[in-house]
């Protein structure tokens, strides 16, 4: 009976993320619907964030995320969830970027958005062959036995995502790529526990976190 349940609950899951797709895009806040304008949002670039994630947003650090290609709601959105209004924590803590989108206005994160969304990102591969072959079977297949979904479900096959809430994952930092499944994992990135996010990373073992990361690293 056991393993019975172990499998309807693994099946119930692959449901409701096949499904999530459709439900987020039937209910996108009106606030992400309209357009940054990118010409505004590459001055803040420039002038704010640059020094960490380039002009162009092909960030050259591992360890701090490319912004090239993104999707502009996306993008939008974790700037949002990055600072603290109305005497609320934000939602995303990170000291770093707190301090950045702290001056930011509601328009001024839709135009960084529109910006760094036109951009080309200029991936530079997996450095790990033999780990980017083994996080291709995670990313396309999941795994059955713990309950892993495939990644490709929400963030599509070759890694572009499906914007608003799935974002494009092709080309990123393998160390970033890790860091966020992990801070996912053990509840740094939300506080929710039923977040989809913190569900899928729970059920990755850290060899599997690792070969993903390197795997979507290579992705075009």
């Amino acid at each position: 009976m056991h393993g019975m349940k172990s499998v309807s609950n693994v099946v119930l899951l692959f449901a409701a993320l096949a499904l999530s797709p459709q439900i987020f895009a039937e209910t996108t806040p009106e606030a992400h619907k309209s357009k940054g304008d990118a010409a505004k949002g590459q001055q803040i670039a420039t002038q704010v964030c640059a020094a960490c994630h380039n002009p162009d947003g092909n960030s050259v650090i591992p360890t701090n995320p490319s912004l090239a290609g993104q999707h502009a709601e996306y993008i939008t959105k974790q700037l949002e969830n990055f600072k603290a209004q109305d005497g609320k924590p934000a939602e995303r803590e990170s000291p770093v970027m707190g301090a950045m989108v702290a001056t930011l206005s509601a328009e001024d994160m839709k135009n960084l958005g529109a910006y760094y969304a036109q951009q080309t990102s200029r991936s530079g591969g997996a450095k790990d062959k033999s780990m980017a072959q083994q996080g291709e079977k995670i990313y396309r297949g999941g795994n059955l036995e713990s309950g892993l979904p495939a990644c490709a479900s929400c963030h599509s096959p070759n890694g572009v995502g499906i914007p608003p809430n799935y974002p494009r994952l092709a080309g990123q930092h393998s160390e970033y790529t890790a860091a966020q499944l992990r801070a996912f994992r053990t509840d740094q990135r939300t506080k929710d526990p039923n977040h989809e996010m913190h569900m899928i990373a729970s059920r990755m073992s850290e060899r599997e976190i690792q070969a993903v990361s390197e795997f979507i690293s290579g992705l075009r």
